[in-house]
């Protein structure tokens, strides 16, 4: 049997729904089944550098499956950075090799997005036994099919798109909706094509303003009341202006027509997690568990047509996922005559 006898886990970077399922995963059966001590590490790498930490018992666990957010709390430090945020007169990563020593961790289980997996991975060259889990709203981190909070996402933006549709059709508006997104545009394409949106614009697909203009003027030649466009945070804009607001601008600007923005922000990242994801993230908590108790480090839990595996933490550094403009979706919704604002497109 395994000779694991404490694990740290902390959770790095932004919030998301299912963090705490990730948790709750990993640490209910280590403690319950395996005797496993495990501590909680407080706000991300910060507090492994200040050595804060809870210590994770099966009361602490209780209820947390369900709670948005994290009971770990979390935060941005990067300890590789010199520009971090806190601390910058001492060793970072030195500290943190050296309080996971004092602290008698046999692993570290490092649950957020790519920056955290990125450190997760100069932590094991320092010679931590490390294990990642992926969590990102914006599904953006290489490897895996999907990770746990964007389902949430994608529900509380689809469901604000649906909202959007009885004002815009009442007033014959363009209204636009920003979504989260900002190198990757998964959570405007999931919830655009799920909420019927007429124009998705992405950060992968470059657009033309006067195409998603001329597309809105013949929606309103055909007697089309309303058009609804779902925009990603990082589509190519001016460095001054939110993506929703400038192409509101432009949109009003061609057009003439009467268009109104709605930025949807941290609402995508706040709340109670989906099933899906719940479900993911108890996936991903006892698959981390599974490596820590082969002893099988440097690596993160992954799941790939629906079967978890592990990828090197090393192969994952430098990586995005990126939605493909050959993606099935981006095809399926051009066949429905959706506009990403290309020059060649299906009409309405």
């Amino acid at each position: 049997m395994s000779k694991i006898k404490r694990i740290g886990i902390l959770t790095a970077g932004g919030d998301c729904p299912g963090l705490n399922a990730a948790i709750r995963a990993v640490s209910k059966p280590a403690i319950l089944k395996y005797g496993i001590e495990v501590y909680g590490i407080s706000s991300g790498f910060l507090g492994l550098i200040e050595k804060e930490y809870i210590n994770i018992t099966e009361n602490r666990l209780s209820g947390i499956l369900t709670l948005g957010g994290t009971i770990l709390g979390t935060s941005r430090e990067k300890p590789f950075k010199k520009s971090s945020l806190y601390l910058d007169e001492i060793d970072k990563p030195q500290q943190i090799k050296d309080n996971y020593k004092d602290l008698g961790l046999d692993c570290l289980v490092c649950i957020g997005g790519n920056g955290t997996q990125k450190t997760a991975y100069r932590l094991s060259k320092l010679g931590l036994n490390v294990v990642g889990i992926p969590k990102t709203i914006d599904n953006d981190i290489w490897g895996t099919d999907t990770c746990f909070g964007f389902d949430s996402a994608v529900s509380i933006a689809t469901d604000a798109i649906d909202r959007l549709h009885t004002t815009a059709n009442s007033h014959r508006r363009v209204m636009v909706i920003e979504v989260m997104g900002n190198k990757a545009g998964w959570i405007a394409l999931h919830s655009g094509l799920a909420g019927g949106g007429d124009i998705i614009l992405l950060p992968e697909i470059d657009y033309r303003e006067e195409v998603v203009a001329d597309f809105i003027l013949k929606r309103m030649t055909d007697r089309h009341g309303a058009t609804i466009v779902v925009v990603a945070e990082g589509i190519r804009k001016p460095s001054n202006v939110s993506a929703g607001k400038y192409i509101s601008d432009v949109i009003s600007g061609l057009t003439n027509l009467e268009s109104r923005v709605t930025v949807l922000g941290y609402i995508q990242r706040g709340g109670t997690p989906t099933a899906t994801d719940r479900i993911i993230a108890t996936r991903y908590g006892t698959a981390a568990l599974d490596l820590i108790l082969k002893g099988d480090f440097g690596k993160m839990v992954a799941l790939k047509d629906d079967h978890m595996m592990t990828i090197d933490l090393e192969k994952v550094e430098g990586k995005l996922n990126l939605v493909s403009p050959k993606h099935k979706l981006v095809k399926s919704a051009k066949s429905l005559g959706t506009c990403f604002g290309e020059k060649i497109h299906l009409k309405k």
